[in-house]
């Protein structure tokens, strides 16, 4: 029997539905909702079934309501129904119904809100992919975060998930960023030039100017001495050193991001090179298999918006013909020289993704990436003959902030905040709580102050004190009762009949919407409604502890009333177990006790 109340309603309104409409098509079936009420005063759920069944059944709606409130009234775990406006039918569950859910929560522990919804369909979420080109920073943090939860969510809903990162290793930016390292090679053998004159030596000027290349260059100047400066200025030719430097680099600053990732939170299960996929000959075998489908021409590109003639110069292109898939251009996969693109690269590389057998490849961007996503899912599409899916995350910048300002940047990494400095601040909790706060696609502003307060305001404070507060009454539970009898297991058979004030029964109204929640937010891809829930929850239960204050008959520890103490410890600990459940596919530590 499915733990989530409202797909156990819902079944229950489709047998009333269907003894009512007895040749109800599957796809109107299938339009059937039971949702929350709004408004509290309306019941707990309110389900459109008359509406939407109305015209196939050539019936009324208002006839069909009628019908689906008198099946609906004897059903179990039915305490009301009653129709509503054009259509509609209200639903009040017996309280019985909430107080059943307890004992599941405690027995299921943190797998309670786990679903089948994904039946093992394979995932591939590919996030962070950051370019090897120096410290991570504040705006991979963010897609850091939203890709871990959402593939956390996604298995919880059941999906088999592989969680990816994708190493820009290949291109002009990592070979800026060799010469950039061989510059602090030059000042760890004691040649150094300044950045004017060594901007003088590379191709496009010095790129890359922060201190975390230091290390490297120390690295080099132990492991190879002077062996690769070998002219007057101290440079030697690049083709002496470049591969060397590169390789050297990219390990290191790997290494660092590992090691930041880690910090958050974060382990990925695969780390894919560009460079070795290019070297492997992948871009060229992926442009033939599409060539074999007609799918790759010899063509000119319309000149882009915002050109005139006078700035444009046609040049005759390898294209992909991606607009037969929905895109609005066809795209370029090799230059007039010859030479692939950098799409024909990253087509490469969601075919191996394909070829390993992914069913869904969701990759997580940031905002400037927009206009990538119709391209891609063009190429998915294409290469997949339409039976496996491309989706896209967006992430939109964050903005950190203390006093009201913008912080200043690291020296570090001369540009910009490093994930490290920001983890340092705060901790790996409250970044990761926070990034989820709100819809990646919304800008956000990181506020250092509101992040470390220890007010409501403050969400990731205000959900980790709700479940320290449990914690804290459990501990003095068991100064009044046996230890035995206020474990999880023992609280799951604690008599319930008494947990009867609205308080209480708001409480696990709140506990029984974790599963559809949870199954909500993995199809929507929105983790976010995560933290959103906890907020609520945790606001319920803070509530609830209050009220206490107030009506001695509330409180969750009372030694003259054992049964009353054991029902209101199980309803609190079950809270526990969900909080917990949601802060690990949030990949947030809940704490024991606040300090």
């Amino acid at each position: 029997m499915t733990h989530d109340l409202f797909a156990r309603m819902r079944e229950q309104v489709l047998i009333a539905l269907r003894a009512i409409v007895p040749d109800l098509p599957d796809d109107i079936a299938a339009r059937v909702e039971v949702t929350p009420n709004r408004d509290p005063a309306h019941g707990d759920m309110a389900t459109n079934a008359a509406m939407v069944s109305a015209k196939a059944a050539r019936q009324a709606p208002a006839k069909i309501a009628a019908g689906l409130v008198t099946y609906l009234g004897e059903a179990p775990d039915v305490a009301e129904a009653s129709a509503a406006g054009p259509g509609f039918v209200n639903i009040t569950l017996d309280p019985s119904a909430y107080r059943a859910l307890i004992p599941v929560i405690l027995r299921t522990g943190e797998h309670y809100g786990n679903s089948t919804t994904g039946a093992g369909i394979k995932v591939n979420v590919e996030y962070v992919s950051a370019n090897p080109t120096g410290p991570m920073h504040i705006g991979h943090c963010r897609g850091a975060v939203v890709g871990d939860a959402l593939a956390n969510l996604l298995a919880k809903a059941g999906f088999e998930v592989t969680k990816e990162y994708y190493i820009n290793d290949a291109g002009n930016q990592v070979t800026a960023l060799a010469w950039a390292a061989y510059w602090r090679y030059l000042q760890a053998i004691g040649t150094p030039l300044s950045e004017e004159e060594f901007s003088d030596e590379i191709p496009g000027g010095l790129q890359y100017r922060g201190e975390y290349l230091i290390p490297v260059g120390n690295a080099l100047a132990a492991n190879h001495g002077t062996s690769l400066a070998t002219n007057e200025l101290g440079v030697a030719a690049p083709d002496i050193w470049i591969e060397l430097v590169r390789s050297t680099t990219i390990d290191m600053m790997m290494t660092e991001i590992h090691t930041d990732l880690a910090q958050l939170g974060v382990q990925q299960q695969i780390f894919s090179s560009e460079r070795a996929l290019v070297a492997s000959g992948a871009a060229d075998t992926t442009i033939d298999r599409l060539a074999a489908d007609g799918l790759i021409y010899e063509g000119v590109l319309e000149p882009p918006k915002g050109k005139t003639p006078d700035d444009w110069e046609p040049r005759p292109q390898t294209l992909f013909r991606s607009t037969q898939f929905g895109d609005d251009v066809d795209r370029p996969l090799r230059k007039s020289d010859g030479s692939n693109t950098y799409f024909a690269n990253d087509i490469a590389y969601h075919a191996d993704k394909l070829d390993r057998g992914y069913d869904i490849l969701i990759d997580v961007l940031g905002a400037d990436h927009g206009g990538y996503v119709p391209r891609m899912r063009a190429a998915v599409k294409a290469l997949s003959g339409g039976t496996k899916k491309f989706e896209a995350v967006l992430c939109q910048i964050v903005h950190i902030l203390r006093g009201g300002v913008p912080v200043r940047m690291s020296k570090r990494a001369g540009t910009y905040v490093t994930l490290s400095d920001l983890l340092d601040e705060v901790g790996k909790d409250a970044v990761r709580f926070t990034m989820l706060t709100r819809n990646a696609d919304a800008q956000m502003e990181f506020d250092l102050d509101k992040v470390l307060a220890t007010t409501r305001e403050n969400p990731v404070f205000y959900v980790q004190y709700a479940h320290a507060r449990i914690r804290s009454v459990l501990r003095a539970a068991a100064e009044i009762l046996t230890p035995e009898s206020i474990t999880e297991t023992a609280l799951a058979d604690a008599d319930l009949e008494s947990l009867q004030a609205e308080p209480e029964l708001a409480l696990m109204r709140r506990l029984s919407a974790w599963p559809r929640t949870a199954e909500g937010a993995a199809l929507a891809r929105e983790p976010h409604r995560i933290a959103f829930f906890l907020y609520d929850l945790a606001s319920d239960f803070h509530m609830l502890w209050n009220r206490g204050k107030d009506d001695a008959t509330l409180r969750f520890l009372q030694k003259d009333r054992p049964a009353e103490t054991l029902a209101r410890l199980a309803l609190i600990a079950a809270t526990a177990v969900t909080i917990r459940s949601g802060l690990a596919v949030m990949g947030v530590t809940p704490v024991e006790e606040m300090r």
